[in-house]
């Protein structure tokens, strides 16, 4: 087996006391694939016919209500394998959400045969698929108490802070911002033309930059509640 092999392994936590035989048989069932940013990896009505681990990137999971409106459900990122393709695979249901590379992505495909193989055969495969299901369950629990009870300045200012990249700008617009919420695009712009006034972000198009992250970090620590 390759230092490659092992390496990608070795990167999820619940992989790696697999024993040498079921290791080969991962690696033999297996692709590794890319995919440029802005692919759309799954859509509603497709099957799931292979259970992806990605390497490198992030993968934005959301659904589209019968009005249009985008909602955000949760993003997956190097070294995390998608709920959703989870439960699909195991139930034998088509998707209901789409999947979108929000960067170029690299990812293990296990094709659904591997995947049987493993989850049938392999304690630690098992343990593996279902750990990682049910820690994302519990966010989707979590993010439907968000939306139902938390204030959504709160709300926003936390998001602000988590999408931020390095030089403290967040690339998303309105629209995009209102989507991760689950709310509308007028109450983001609400919020952020008042986080403007306490001076605390600068607008420009398609970006929002932090300039006052102080104050932002105290409203996203506070309850929120209402």
């Amino acid at each position: 087996m390759s230092t490659v092999t092992e390496n990608w392994i070795d990167r999820f936590e619940g992989l790696k006391r697999l024993p040498p035989d079921l290791r080969a048989a991962l690696v033999q069932g297996s692709d590794i694939v890319s995919v440029p940013a802005g692919t759309q990896i799954f859509a509603p009505g497709q099957s799931a016919d292979n259970l992806l681990l990605l390497l490198d990137g992030t993968v934005r999971v959301q659904q589209r209500s019968s009005t249009g409106r985008e909602v955000f459900l949760y993003r997956v990122h190097a070294g995390e394998s998608c709920v959703l393709t989870t439960a699909c695979m195991l139930a034998f249901e088509e998707y209901a959400a789409d999947g979108i590379a929000e960067t170029d992505v690299r990812a293990v495909a296990i094709p659904r045969a591997t995947f049987d193989d493993l989850a049938g055969r392999s304690p630690v495969f098992r343990a593996f698929v279902f750990k990682a299901y049910s820690r994302r369950i519990t966010d989707l629990f979590t993010l439907i108490d968000d939306i139902v009870f938390q204030r959504m300045d709160v709300r926003l200012a936390a998001r602000l802070l988590e999408l931020a990249d390095s030089g403290g700008v967040v690339h998303a617009t309105h629209q995009m911002l209102a989507s991760e919420l689950g709310t509308a695009r007028e109450v983001v712009s609400r919020t952020l033309s008042e986080f403007h006034r306490r001076g605390w972000i600068e607008q420009a198009r398609g970006e929002v930059h932090l300039t006052g992250r102080e104050g932002l970090e105290r409203l996203a620590r506070s309850s929120g509640a209402v």
